[in-house]
């Protein structure tokens, strides 16, 4: 099947651990701002810079579908999870590139400080629009990307601190 008759998509991967507003708004932005059929967003195993997740795969993927239940362009795919390890990016895009043209990957700016570490990052790079969205703290230096798209998305949130702010809670009983 040719490339152009395949659904453009953009890919939202990450550990959604938990998932928060911060990713909402980054999928509402993205839905806003890029030309794409459908988002796709793939919650993974265990994120291949971590060595544990606090909530487990099957709490993340069923709070992640919840998430974006509201968003007719989005799905939620459980690909990165039914592999049962740490899948590579450039895995996961291969895996999606049989099934639709995958014009854009979406991370955060906290992802570029060590993106050339990815697996298999020139080619990656190669094959994508890379879209950053825009994180508090996080400068955005795009020297090492071929093609960058901003999003224009600044909520000061993170998985990091919610699970703090509960541990903080757990603590305090």
């Amino acid at each position: 099947m040719f490339k152009e008759n395949l659904e453009t998509i953009a890919l939202f991967g990450g550990s959604f651990d938990p998932p928060h507003f911060g990713h909402k708004s980054v999928v509402e932005e993205a839905l806003r701002v890029l030309e794409i059929d459908k988002l796709i967003v793939v919650p993974t195993f265990l994120n291949p810079f971590k060595t544990v997740s606090h909530f487990t795969t099957k709490e993340r993927l069923a709070l992640t579908k919840e998430l974006f239940k509201p968003f007719n362009k989005v799905v939620v795919d459980d690909y990165e999870i039914e592999e049962l390890k740490s899948t590579p990016t450039a895995q996961t895009l291969r895996y999606f590139q049989q099934k639709y043209n995958v014009k854009y990957l979406i991370i955060g700016a906290d992802n570029l400080e060590h993106i050339e570490k990815w697996h298999e990052f020139e080619w990656l790079n190669s094959q994508i629009t890379w879209v950053v969205a825009r994180r508090k703290g996080y400068k955005i230096k795009s020297n090492k990307l071929r093609d960058v798209k901003i999003l224009e998305v600044e909520v000061d949130i993170s998985s990091t601190q919610i699970r703090n702010k509960e541990s903080s809670i757990d603590e305090q009983k």
